[in-house]
């Protein structure tokens, strides 16, 4: 099913990719051949890290090879295929083991370039290569400098010859020759359904770079069966898969061309990438943005509204609706792993991303609105905060990428997210929209949550004895902050952890705390006083005398982080409109977090 679609994919995009077997590569040097033959020139085109955007690419020919006798790409190789260039291997220079094998592919790479040449006899570009390579009074140009693996393109007058098609297509049937296994067996392509030459080993790898993996950077095969342990029966390679030569090079190349897409690839930092794409032509302006994690405020909305959408039944049958599909890939060593795979109606995958934006985003009282927080930016809350930011790295590995599982399939959080977010609130003091909101997202898919849903922003009336602690914590944290001003160590900063494990224990001992704090605002501050008083009596004759366990577990903790994070979104808000009301600019009561 995945080839399927990727080879629909090639059919529908042919004019955005290579020739067949061709790929996008850096050019060095190139070789440029008098009109004649008889004189050429090296130009170096080779750029500095910092200009590597103005680098010279090319699509060029390009087939996986490996082994000890590796054999020539057609025209356009390194400079040890294409001018003889051997490895230097010591400060004495090359050994005569590397002179020897750059001669032998030299010689590979001649014999290839001269069979394309003859195959177009009234090519004049061809003539003059064949009049390079044969004649023995040719100026050929000096090779200082040149490293072995340099990639060298030839050029004849201002035409490329790797471009002109007599060359594409005889590497196509160069590479199906090589590519076809010994055998050379025709059957029933798994992928078309049709009768046709089949593949021994796929001919294109995924391109090196283009999946990010901690064990290096390596070309990655997506189908691959090189031992007996690996294939059915011990078959090797692809016999008991039968692809066609079209169906596997077709399939590669637009996978390849998928993974250098800027709007339809997303690379993972903890490695791995998703690509994307539609049964229809184009892009999806909704899509796009959210599955690159720069949606605005507009298109999030149109997401949510689409779980209201309910079309007739007449309307589902007259309409066949657009399919999305979604890959995504990791690497292991040289074998591409294939991790989630989707194919779901566009309707629905619209649904769904709308569910995860409805289900997490989170009320700022200070900014009044509700924040929808990036995919990657809740990874990062999982991580250390030193106190001003994220530290980098500290993220746990590949929860990105689990969190965009579970934001494609609408399914629950990974296991591992709750303990180690509460664990990280416990050790950092520090609850902010990204953590409120994995939080919020983490109970709204948690099976029999004690409510349908925990809302975006306070709910006044959730009685709940939790919740209310929640509440009645960031009184307290209010009550002693203005009491005592300029305290170098909070409530939040001495209490959370044991508020949020042991909430009856610790709400009697801060209860006590805050009858001293209260007697000091009544002397100083009377009007804030009898006000956070009478809140702090109102909550508790909220609360049933001993209905706040001696202990709470991983849900019960966040339900107080969620009552304790609303009620102080709720008072940011209070202020932010007496602010505004009073004619001021709006400035956040507490410090800045950045988050990155």
């Amino acid at each position: 099913m995945l080839l399927q679609r990727l080879r629909e994919y090639a059919e529908r995009a042919a004019e955005d990719l290579p020739a067949e077997y061709h790929r996008a590569k850096v050019i060095d040097r190139v070789l440029r051949l008098s009109e004649d033959g008889r004189s050429a020139e090296l130009e170096d085109r080779r750029k500095p890290v910092k200009l590597r955007a103005e680098a010279l690419v090319e699509y060029v020919p390009h087939v996986q090879r490996s082994g000890t006798k590796v054999p020539p790409y057609l025209l356009v190789d390194t400079a040890e295929f294409v001018l003889g260039v051997p490895k230097e291997s010591s400060t004495d220079g090359p050994s005569e083991k590397a002179r020897a094998e750059a001669e032998r592919r030299h010689a590979a790479y001649r014999e290839l370039a001269l069979r394309w040449a003859d195959s177009v006899p009234d090519d004049p570009a061809a003539a003059a290569l064949r009049t390079y390579l044969t004649a023995l009074d040719v100026t050929r140009p000096a090779l200082d400098g040149v490293d072995h693996k340099e990639m060298v393109a030839v050029r004849v007058g201002t035409r490329w010859l790797h471009a002109l098609a007599s060359a594409q297509g005889l590497w196509g049937d160069v590479v199906r020759k090589r590519k076809g296994g010994k055998d050379e067996r025709s059957g029933l392509c798994l992928v078309c359904g049709e009768q046709g030459a089949l593949l021994g080993t796929i001919p294109e790898p995924v391109k090196k770079g283009s999946v990010p993996t901690s064990g290096g950077s390596n070309e990655g095969q997506l189908v691959s069966i090189n031992t007996a342990a690996q294939g059915r029966n011990g078959i090797q390679q692809l016999a008991n898969t039968p692809i066609c030569h079209r169906c596997g090079g077709r399939a590669m190349a637009a996978l390849n061309h998928l993974l250098a897409s800027p709007t339809q690839r997303r690379r993972f930092k903890d490695f791995g990438s998703l690509v994307w794409w539609t049964r229809e032509a184009g892009e999806d302006s909704d899509l796009t943005p959210v599955l690159l994690d720069r949606p605005d405020e507009a298109t999030i909305a149109r997401l949510i509204d689409s779980l209201n959408d309910e079309p007739t039944p007449r309307a589902v049958g007259r309409v066949r609706p657009d399919a999305f599909y979604g890959l995504t890939i990791g690497l292991n060593n040289a074998r591409i792993v294939v991790r989630d795979w989707i194919d779901v109606p566009v309707p629905e995958i619209k649904r769904t991303l709308g569910l995860w934006y409805q289900q997490h985003g989170v009320h700022e009282g200070w900014k009044r609105r509700i924040r929808h927080v990036p995919m990657w930016q809740m990874a990062l809350a999982c991580g250390r905060w030193d106190g001003e930011r994220y530290a980098r790295d500290s993220a746990p590995l590949g929860l990105e990428t689990e969190l965009m599982f579970a934001a494609l399939h609408g399914g629950r959080l990974p296991a591992r997210l709750l303990p180690l977010l509460v664990q990280r609130v416990h050790a950092d003091r520090n609850i902010d929209a990204p953590r409120a909101a994995l939080i919020r997202l983490a109970l709204n898919r948690t099976d029999h949550y004690r409510k349908p849903e925990m809302p975006a922003a306070l709910d006044e009336t959730d009685n709940h004895p939790v919740y209310l602690w929640g509440r009645i914590f960031a009184v307290l944290e209010q009550i002693q902050r203005l009491a005592v001003p300029g305290l170098n160590t909070s409530l939040r900063d001495k209490y959370l952890p044991t508020a949020a494990a042991a909430p009856s224990p610790t709400m009697t001992q801060l209860l006590k705390n805050a009858n001293g704090h209260l007697k000091r605002l009544r002397r100083d501050n009377a009007g804030a006083g009898v006000a956070l008083e009478t809140r702090l009596n109102g909550f508790l004759g909220r609360m049933p005398r001993g209905a706040l366990p001696q202990h709470l577990n991983l849900i019960g903790q966040c339900d107080f982080f969620m009552g304790y994070h609303h009620q102080r979104q709720a008072d940011f808000e209070a202020a932010a409109e007496a602010k505004a009301a009073a004619g001021g600019e709006s400035q956040s009561p507490v410090p800045a977090q950045p988050l990155a």
